[in-house]
């Protein structure tokens, strides 16, 4: 292995329409002009790593490699398309055959051309999420008459866990025991579903997204004829965001390549932070071990950040062990110092980052120009309450506003029919939850009790004499007996213990079984039932946040309706910038998560919301949180707050006590005498507290 930080050779500019020295720095420039072989590009963030891909392959053209061997593969085919068409505008539409896209989109046009040599016909259907979870539930079907009575994970579970299984080469006990432990045991029974489930893909002539992938490598590794002709006609590929790449990926672009090994993977050790999706932080770790002969670039000089964030930055990723070290160095100039801010509680948090805000944007920074960041999409819950009552307005790129989230709408569909039981809409929610209930016998149950007291008429329903299919009488049993403690002393006065009893009644398996990142939701509702302590009964915590869902935010001030406020979580945030960044909860047990099975990914994580900022960066922690048994508890901030120089950072401390000049005099009103041994003069006289 080789690092390479400068031009090597004689690049004559002489049949070349682009002034490469003078486009590029002197680190970009030496990537670009390298001959071939693999090269491994590390991008630090802000560094120009796409403008670098462009000028690659412009340079790769210009110097007679045909558009059609050259490979890019990205995350997204927007960036594709956004890198070939500035490659088209540089050589004048010479970049039209360059194959650009992600890896799915590129194998799938692969194995259009080769699908005969897998058993397929060119003219095979692509399965989307929707239709393999049908699927799945069939080949489920086919097999359920030999399976015992236990109970087997929902269809659209058992997609997940084959997904993640293809696309990490894990075992499927590993991964069970990961991703849905609930079924550990249950591997034997599971796999014959799998195999199922490939049975028919195949005998339909169907492949899942999943197969675009290990049928391309199946392609590779079982097929040389198919190998050489492909290894022939992509001379150099090129990959962007290798640190998010998963096992499966890697071993692809590995097959693809022929002898000359023209290989370039561009990407940021310090920015691989998707192992929940099954990103393998090997690949690019490993990758000098893979091919020993590889030439190792930096990209250091940042374009974004004032010289204090990247200095914060700096110090807090040098405490990861398992990476490449590197310096990020800033072009701008400036001198805003990130501020640590510490506030007493989550709602100080919230009130303190909508004041900033707005006295941001009175000193002429657009909304647009701003974002709140969180490791998790529930941090956000009383930020958007507070927004919402200063009527600024806000995007949330992390998903749904909270209250318009399903799992929130489920739990809550349950105290808005305790709270109003004529609400014909939050019964429907309520009941179409339970197995054996569709819109037809919700409808036909709801005209029974309808025309009284429809919560009281639900309570004293007799189920076995209901005439309901025997799966939806069980059902209703036990929504009954929810409903009824529901509905008493016990929790009325106790919106967040009635959410809690929800879930822990019916939804936290309910989720587990029927959703996607259920943890995740579990922890939203959780959040939702600590804010919902704060109200004294249930209608008055459903009247707030009716309220705030209805009121709007679209003017401030008299500003454009399209100017808003960025909520999202980091991961969401990932490539993009800002002039101003509020990064919230970063106090222990939040950021990092009490979770967090590799405290060096979340460091990363912290890296990448640092270096979201271009101006100005504050980092919020609230000092007292409120568990669910309504105690105060002290946090410390974050252990990446304390493992930062202080003198990187300044410090403000937030309180929400009385200013000094609002208390009233003492003078007189105290009767209390210190003990001598306590007088400030060591009991010469003095004792009188005033």
């Amino acid at each position: 292995m080789t690092d390479e930080m400068t031009p090597a050779g004689d690049h004559s500019p002489r049949r070349r329409r682009i002034d490469y020295a003078a486009e590029l720095n002197a680190e970009q420039y030496a990537v670009v002009m390298h001959p071939g072989g693999p090269m491994l590009v590390l991008a630090g963030a802000g560094t120009g790593k796409t403008r670098t891909l462009v000028y690659r392959v412009a340079r790769l053209i210009e110097d007679g490699v045909p558009p059609s061997n050259i490979l890019l593969l990205t995350f997204t085919n927007k960036a594709a398309r956004s890198m070939l068409d500035r490659v088209g505008q540089l050589l004048e539409g010479r970049a039209g055959k360059v194959m650009g896209g992600t890896f799915h989109s590129t194998g799938h046009r692969i194995l259009r051309r080769y699908a005969e040599r897998l058993g397929y016909s060119p003219r095979f259907s692509i399965l989307d999420r929707e239709d393999a979870v049908d699927l799945m539930g069939a080949a489920l079907a086919d097999l359920s008459p030999q399976l015992p009575k236990r109970r087997l994970p929902r269809p659209k579970t058992l997609v997940d866990l084959y997904s993640f299984v293809i696309n990490t080469g894990r075992s499927l006990d590993d991964v069970i025991l990961q991703r849905a432990p609930q079924y550990t045991g249950q591997e034997e029974l599971i796999a014959p579903v799998f195999r199922k489930y490939l049975e028919r893909k195949r005998n339909a002539d169907l492949m899942d997204f999943d197969d675009l992938l290990i049928n391309w490598l199946l392609l590779l590794t079982r097929h040389p004829d198919a190998r050489r002709e492909l290894a022939r006609r992509f001379q150099h590929v090129l990959v962007d965001e290798y640190q998010d790449t998963n096992r499966l990926q890697a071993d692809i672009i590995d097959a693809m390549l022929g002898g000359p090994r023209n290989l370039m993977v561009v990407g940021d050790d310090a920015q691989s932070i998707y192992a929940f999706r099954g990103a393998d932080y090997a690949n690019i770790l490993g990758f000098p071990d893979r091919y020993p002969d590889c030439t190792v670039f930096r990209l250091e000089t940042n374009y974004r950040s004032t010289p204090p964030i990247l200095d914060l930055a700096n110090a807090s990723i040098a405490h990861n062990e398992r990476q490449f070290p590197k310096n990020l160095r800033p072009v701008r100039e400036g001198d805003e110092m990130p501020l640590d801010v510490s506030v007493p509680s989550p709602e100080a948090q919230a009130a303190f980052l909508a004041d900033q805000v707005l006295e941001l944007r009175e000193a002429g920074i657009d909304l647009e120009e701003m974002a709140v960041l969180y490791r998790n999409h529930h941090h956000s819950l009383e930020v958007q309450v507070e927004l919402t009552r200063r009527n600024i307005p806000f995007r949330v790129r992390s998903g749904l506003r909270f209250f318009e989230q399903r799992h929130v709408k489920d739990v809550l569909a349950h105290l808005r029919f305790i709270d109003n039981p004529r609400d014909e809409v939050a019964f429907a929610r309520m009941l179409k939850l339970r197995r054996g209930f569709g819109d037809r016998l919700t409808a036909r149950l709801w005209g029974r009790i309808a025309s009284g007291d429809p919560l009281h008429a639900l309570v004293a329903i007799d189920p076995a004499a209901a005439n309901l299919p025997r799966i939806a009488t069980k059902s209703l049993t036990t929504l009954q007996t929810l409903i009824e403690e529901l509905s008493g002393p016990r929790f009325s006065g106790s919106p967040g213990e009635a959410i809690r009893r929800v879930v822990e009644a019916f939804y936290r398996q309910w989720a587990k079984d029927n959703l996607e990142n259920a943890g995740s939701r579990l922890d939203d509702l959780e959040q939702l039932a600590l804010f919902a302590d704060g109200y004294s009964t249930i209608n008055a915590f459903l009247a707030e946040i009716t309220l705030l869902n209805e009121l709007s935010g679209e003017d401030v001030a008299g500003g454009p309706p399209d100017e808003e406020l960025t909520l999202s979580t980091i991961h969401q945030a990932k490539g993009l910038e800002w002039r101003v960044v509020f990064i919230i909860w970063l106090s222990e047990g939040r950021f990092p998560t009490a979770r967090a099975e590799d405290i060096e990914e979340e460091r990363r994580l912290f890296y990448v919301a640092v270096t979201r900022a271009k101006e100005w960066l504050y980092l919020v922690h609230p000092e007292i949180v409120r568990d669910r048994y309504r105690v105060d508890v002290l946090v410390d901030p974050s252990q990446f707050l304390l493992e930062i120089p202080g003198e990187l950072m300044e410090h403000l401390s937030i309180t929400s006590g009385i200013e000094e000049d609002e208390l009233p005099s003492l003078e007189g009103a105290t009767r209390y005498q210190l003990p001598d041994f306590l007088s400030g003069d060591g009991g010469n006289g003095g004792n009188d507290i005033n």
